[in-house]
């Protein structure tokens, strides 16, 4: 009896746990269905204006000729230097990207519309971020060319190469997920760039040597590690440390977390 006990309640156990898990696809395949439309209309946006061909047109002539000119003179077949550029180019990049997408919302009275149909907030915010990573991705990713050259012209460290990329989208995820929570504040797609360009300007110099010359104690340190830069340049060595990672992650979940929330108050009436 007892044995006949056990069996009946590791099959109802069973049975809650297969709906607990029809439960969460079917919520995942919902959430997906509603993100999906709103990632198309944002993606697409990016291309149906100029704006997105001068983004692509600018990032690569710059970088390209800023790294070639440094290249020839150094005579060495690494990408490190080109790295270096990116996180000066997403200071304005990534506000750029991110300007309009609540702010022109606001604007245009388009948000109430959006708000109101049946999806959730954390959808649309996790929609407009995914549309604005893509789109970063796929400015970084016309820059292959770079790599393929210096092959070309001597051996190169594939493994470091790679490790700057996935730093440069770990970056570019937390400056977009940034430069989106402060467009929620404001229907000026200036107002939203400019403060977007101040704060990222500020978490990155923050651990340089110039700023914490002035500074002591435990209080440098935790500037040190706030500073975007310090864990960048740790990631562009080839170095994968889990607290580099663990700071990028964190504080995208937290930008985008507060823009949940910053939408969800509906700051916007």
């Amino acid at each position: 009896m007892g044995s006949f006990t056990a069996l009946l309640d590791d099959y109802i156990e069973s049975l809650v746990q297969d709906d607990v898990c029809d439960m969460k696809i079917s919520v995942l395949k919902s959430s997906t269905n509603n993100i999906m439309p709103i990632f198309k209309r944002e993606f697409v946006s990016f291309f149906n204006s100029p704006i997105a061909y001068i983004f692509v047109a600018v990032f690569l002539v710059v970088t390209n000729w800023l790294f070639f000119t440094r290249f020839f003179l150094t005579g060495q077949a690494n990408m490190r230097e080109w790295f270096g550029l990116i996180p000066w180019l997403f200071l304005l990049l990534g506000p750029a990207i991110t300007m309009r997408a609540w702010a022109e919302e606001k604007k245009t009275g388009t948000v109430e519309f959006l708000l109101t149909l049946p999806i959730r907030d954390w959808e649309v915010v996790i929609a407009k971020f995914l549309s604005a990573l893509v789109f970063l991705v796929v400015v970084l990713a016309f820059s292959l060319t770079i790599p393929i050259t210096i092959a070309q012209l001597g051996d190169i460290d594939l493994g470091v190469i790679i490790a700057g990329y996935a730093g440069s989208i770990l970056m570019g995820a937390m400056y977009l997920s940034l430069g989106l929570l402060i467009s929620s504040f404001t229907r000026n797609q200036i107002v939203s760039f400019l403060f977007s360009l101040s704060v990222l300007f500020a978490l990155f110099i923050i651990g340089s040597n110039n700023v914490l010359s002035f500074i002591q104690g435990p209080l440098a340190s935790v500037m040190q590690f706030l500073s975007t830069a310090t864990h960048f340049n740790s990631i562009i060595k080839g170095i994968f440390d889990s607290r580099d990672i663990i700071y990028y992650i964190s504080f995208t979940a937290l930008f985008i977390y507060l823009n949940v929330q910053s939408i969800g108050s509906r700051n916007w009436r």
